[in-house]
């Protein structure tokens, strides 16, 4: 029994030095003086905030992307011990003592070193030599833009880094495909796309591009095994479920796991939960300004002076862009005295707010509370002036009626204060109105006019507020016709004072933090949709065609008192070579194309079929990163290119084995070509070298030398005056 401890335990394993070595020097270029500068190096000030939001628990919305990018540097942070105390509003402040600069920005760097094997690794599985794997592998090294961006708290690298992993797991799986189908390895590498994709678009919206690319793929090969008629139905029928559940159901699930897992991380109020609905505001902890009122609390009436009352009410538009309350004004109209401006305002705490009653005075015991199709008044607290309009034009907004407080002394117009409500996301026609969670229109009994944000800024006399008006023609549904309740109190005073006090002292209430993650999510999905970002010119923007030729570049950063400085350029030789090798790649692809159309067979057919492949993986990760930018009403910047050049510089070295391989069809001319193969690399090698200073910022250069490296009038390279 024991017979098998005669004979040694051997495990062997299959080292490939190349990767090793690659992975090396990739680590070596990307991490050297990592911490170095220790500085706000350009979008630095951006991500810093989020990264401190994190470590303070503090919601945020960014409308870039969504939020695990900011948790993969967040994590960095984390594990550096930051506090997230740091002001983040300059570039080029220095960094504080608490600041683990090392740390937030290791996760960049190990993805951005980590391109540099995958490349000679996605060539390979594309089935072209380990010479050309590895020439790949060393443009990915020397690229400068891919080393300035992965050596700082950036993004760019972490999203390469998910792309290039989706098509070499892609391609892995493939391969395994052809072998050992529904193996551990193939489960492996097929559920890894599905992630790698995920994460992609996790980390920035332009993450879908790669995304529909290795689908579209992925379906091609789906409809080639379709086809195979040596597989039963049940096998075929197996294959397509396996690749919709890792590429469709895994890539979904992971993407709201990012959101779950970011809404548990920033679970406290901010500065930008403002933007979000109140029921949104609810969920988060420790509410600034008004306190959030209850799922379950409902208007109920409360005795007043003037009548029943349905209590005080902070009323604000629902999912307003900004903070805004529904807050009448003691001062007249310049008009005239018959009402009193109306407009929103806050803080809430600057003004009372209004109550409501309902307009037949029998209150039931125990008292009814308010539901959709109510007739109400709103009336101011303090001044008890009802909310009134009529038929006359309003201020700003001629072709809406005006909305103001009616003031009941020498007036001849009757008053008109009567408003129906229309509980928009009610589940039935009975249904009660609950604060923070119902959504509401109140619609003008006489005139049938629906109480409206216009949008405009009122002039000096009403506090430059936003005006409210009352839409007559109105259709349908608009965002600025929907209120909400956000604050309930049931007041029971009837003396002015005791009145006014009750109105000012804080609502003391349980705040109901049930709302859905599915609700929240949904919500927070749609604001980061359509959320309006920063669109103004900006000194370093450009436009997609400046990417090609490299025409623009973007001072990182600039020592406070040397000439040191960091810059966002690329290797010149790379790029041309890398934009001259898609051109060469499209005019062979169709001109093979058009002589097998006419039964030409210039490549075998294992060579056309890689060929292809290739194209369509590099080729087309080229476009589906690059073209889109055309459509985007945005500030562009020189950095959005990158993920489309790591998909030129996988192309390049096909094209150049092609070439040597299929159209160098004697030995000489491949010597020769290989010759000019190792003086154009070379060429990249001392471009690389010559631009060092400005990609690692770790160098002085004089005057002199500065403007020997400005290539081209718009590489804007700073020269300090001395």
């Amino acid at each position: 029994m024991l017979g098998f401890l005669k004979r040694p335990v051997v495990v062997t394993a299959d080292i490939n030095l190349n990767v090793v070595v690659l992975t090396a020097v990739g680590l070596l270029s990307r991490l050297w003086q990592l911490a170095y500068p220790r500085a706000v190096v350009f979008d630095e000030v951006y991500y810093g905030q989020y990264i401190s939001f994190y470590m303070k628990r503090i919601f945020f919305l960014d409308g870039s992307g969504p939020p695990f990018g900011h948790m993969l540097l967040a994590l960095g942070g984390y594990l550096g011990g930051f506090d997230g105390n740091f002001l983040w509003n300059r570039i080029g402040a220095e960094y504080s003592s608490n600041v683990p600069v090392w740390s937030l920005r290791l996760l960049p760097a190990l993805t951005g070193a980590l391109l540099v094997p995958m490349a000679y690794q996605i060539l390979l599985e594309l089935g072209f030599s380990h010479c050309t794997a590895t020439g790949a592998a060393l443009l990915m090294l020397i690229e400068n833009a891919l080393i300035t961006q992965s050596r700082l708290m950036l993004l760019e690298s972490v999203l390469i880094f998910f792309n290039l992993l989706a098509v070499l797991s892609y391609l892995k799986f493939s391969n395994s495909q052809k072998q050992r189908p529904f193996s551990l390895s193939w489960w492996f590498w097929l559920t890894l796309t599905g992630v790698a994709c995920s994460c992609a678009v996790g980390v920035k919206y332009v993450g879908v591009c790669t995304y529909l690319l290795v689908l579209a793929v992925a379906g091609v090969h789906a409809w080639h095994l379709i086809g195979d008629r040596t597989l039963s139905h049940v096998r075929v029928l197996c294959h397509l479920l396996a690749r919709a559940a890792a590429l469709l159901v895994v890539p979904a699930l992971m993407y709201l796991l990012f959101f779950y897992v970011h809404l548990i991380l920033v679970y406290r109020s901010g500065p930008h939960d403002q933007i979000m609905s109140s029921a949104f505001q609810a969920s988060l902890e420790v509410r600034r300004g008004a306190t959030a009122a209850s799922e379950r609390t409902s208007l109920y009436p409360s005795c007043h002076n003037r009548g029943w009352l349905l209590g005080l009410a902070i009323v604000r538009p629902h999912k307003a862009a900004a903070r805004v309350w529904l807050l009448p004004h003691a001062r007249h109209h310049p008009a005239g005295p018959r009402c009193a401006c109306v407009d929103p305002g806050g803080p809430v705490s600057s003004r009372p707010a209004l109550c409501l009653r309902r307009h037949q005075l029998v209150v039931s015991n125990p008292p009814r509370p308010v539901r959709h199709g109510d007739v109400v008044q709103l009336v101011h607290g303090m001044t008890t002036r009802f909310l009134n309009t009529h038929d006359v034009a309003a201020p700003l907004s001629p072709h809406s009626q005006e909305v103001s407080c009616y003031v009941d002394y020498n007036i001849s117009m009757p008053s008109q204060n009567l408003w129906r409500l229309d509980i928009v996301n009610r589940e039935s026609d009975t249904e009660v109105w609950k604060t923070i969670l119902s959504e509401i229109r109140l619609m003008h009994v006489n005139t049938s006019a629906v109480l409206k944000l216009s949008g405009a800024h009122l002039p000096d006399w009403g506090f430059r507020q936003l005006e409210v008006v009352g839409e007559k023609l109105s259709r349908g549904y608009h965002e600025s016709m929907v209120w909400n309740v956000e604050e309930h109190r049931y007041g029971k005073s009837q003396e002015q004072k005791e009145r006014e006090l009750e109105l000012h002292s804080p609502a003391q209430m349980d705040v109901s933090r049930n709302l859905s993650f599915m609700a929240r999510f949904l919500e927070l999905q749609w604001r980061m949709l359509t959320v309006r970002s920063d669109d103004s010119e900006h000194k370093y923007s450009s436009s997609p065609l400046d990417w090609i030729t490299l025409d623009t570049s973007i001072a990182y950063w600039l020592h406070p008192r040397t000439s040191a400085q960091i810059h966002l350029l690329g290797n010149v030789v790379i790029w041309a070579s890398a934009s001259l090798a898609t051109l060469v790649y499209a005019l062979l692809f169709l001109w093979y194309l058009l002589r097998r159309r006419r039964s030409i067979r210039d490549l075998p057919e294992d060579s056309w079929l890689r060929w292809v492949l290739a194209g369509a993986l590099c080729a087309g990760g080229w476009a589906v990163n690059y073209l889109p930018f055309f459509l985007m009403e945005k500030t562009l910047f020189l950095y959005h290119y990158l993920p489309a050049l790591t998909f030129q510089i996988l192309l390049l070295p096909v094209v150049l084995q092609h070439i040597s391989d299929h159209l160098c069809r004697s030995p000489l001319l491949r010597s020769l070509f290989s010759g000019l193969v190792v003086a154009w690399y070379s060429c990249a090698c001392h471009v690389f070298n010559t631009l060092r200073p400005l990609t690692y910022g770790d160098r002085s250069l004089s005057p002199s030398e500065l403007k020997a490296l400005r290539w081209k009038d718009s590489w804007d390279i700073l020269i300090r005056k001395y």
